[in-house]
């Protein structure tokens, strides 16, 4: 993964993806209230919101700050028979091979100049209906896999013959409607490993995409979701679209007031759908002060030091020497690097040390 995250955002028609989209970017896709808006998908890239580096940026001398960033690509809503090319559903469906999370908003707003696609609202079959085409074009790719190793198979290739069981087992799992997020698959034998794409083995944060006014009085389809959600062990976010795509349009600083104003939170729907995705994606970030630039990095749970290191170039991985780490919380209590150091919290760590989320780290490498 690049030091970035990509998330892609889908859903029905007119469920409110590009307006998240706006409110996640302020890249201004166009919205309207007609199915496939969105022909070309939207590619937008925004920084991470860190409190952690605004803190960090007081207590340490710095010329630079580089947060990290998150990746957002919007694509036109599917709809039923999108697995088969129904509304350039092929086309969108391979836009989202790329993403490491799918963000699936889902239409719980009421307005009758957007009305819902399907005509009334039910969120429940909304999610289902996504899922369904999803599993469908995941069963397509792993045919096709099939049909990529079985003459190799044949001709008595063990290798070929073992993914063709993989695979067989696969094809029953996602025609039963079983998503590759469940599978339990080897680290030698994977869809990854197969050179697999699949988009039910992405994970999924749900997005409910509500009125202003269903933020203090959540409506029953909101109920149905939640309950869906916790029966999947997914990740539900809710958030008032339009009004978060335009709280954007503001000045940071009246930001706050106008959400009081509106009744929408104090949470804004990039942080709320950013903690989210990394949550899903078990990521954690670290910082670096190398060369007076401090820079927020972006790698997954259990990573280790030099593969962290190699995040800053790939040479810092194969030099690596040690790494002198030391935690946000204590560098914050004792208010500088240098205090940090004289009250032992700076420790040397190496090789075999899993990064921790929080860790300010200055690597150690050969030259």
């Amino acid at each position: 993964m690049a030091s970035g995250l990509r998330c892609g955002l889908l859903g029905l028609p007119n469920a409110g993806k590009s307006t998240l989209f706006n409110a996640l970017t302020n890249a201004h896709a166009p919205v309207a209230n007609y199915p496939f808006t969105t022909i070309d998908p939207q590619v937008g890239v925004v920084t991470v919101p860190d409190p952690r580096l605004d803190q960090l940026a007081r207590l340490i001398p710095h010329d630079q700050l580089i947060p990290t960033h998150l990746e957002v690509t919007d694509v036109a809503g599917l709809v039923e028979g999108a697995s088969k090319g129904e509304g350039k559903g092929n086309q969108f469906l391979n836009n989202l091979q790329e993403v490491d999370c799918l963000v699936h908003v889902v239409h719980l707003f009421d307005d009758p100049n957007v009305p819902h696609y399907l005509g009334v609202i039910d969120s429940v079959r909304d999610v289902e209906l996504i899922e369904a085409e999803l599993l469908l074009k995941d069963l397509e790719w792993v045919e096709r896999m099939v049909e990529k190793f079985a003459k190799s198979a044949k001709g008595g290739d063990p290798k070929a013959k073992a993914a063709i069981a993989a695979l067989e087992s696969w094809q029953t799992s996602l025609g039963q409607g079983v998503p590759a997020r469940r599978w339990s698959v080897t680290k030698e034998l994977s869809p990854q490993t197969l050179g697999l794409s699949l988009l039910t083995m992405k994970p999924v944060v749900y997005v409910a995409n509500v009125s202003e006014a269903m933020v203090a009085q959540p409506p029953k389809p909101l109920a149905a979701l939640r309950a869906w959600c916790e029966r999947e062990q997914a990740p539900l976010i809710v958030v008032a679209g339009r009004a978060e795509a335009e709280l954007q349009e503001l000045e940071p600083a009246d930001r706050s007031a106008m959400r009081q104003e509106l009744g929408v939170g104090e949470t804004d729907a990039l942080g709320a759908v950013v903690r989210a995705c990394y949550a899903a994606l078990r990521l954690v970030t670290f910082f670096t002060t190398q060369s007076r630039i401090l820079q927020a990095w972006t790698v997954s749970e259990g990573t280790a030091a030099p593969q962290a290191a190699g995040k800053i170039h790939t040479d810092f991985e194969r030099g690596f020497i040690r790494a002198e780490v030391m935690g946000f919380d204590a560098l914050v209590q004792a208010g500088s690097e240098a205090a940090a150091r004289a009250s032992g919290h700076v420790r040397t760590e190496g090789k075999e040390y899993m990064v921790r989320d929080g860790d300010i780290i200055h690597f150690k490498v050969a030259t």
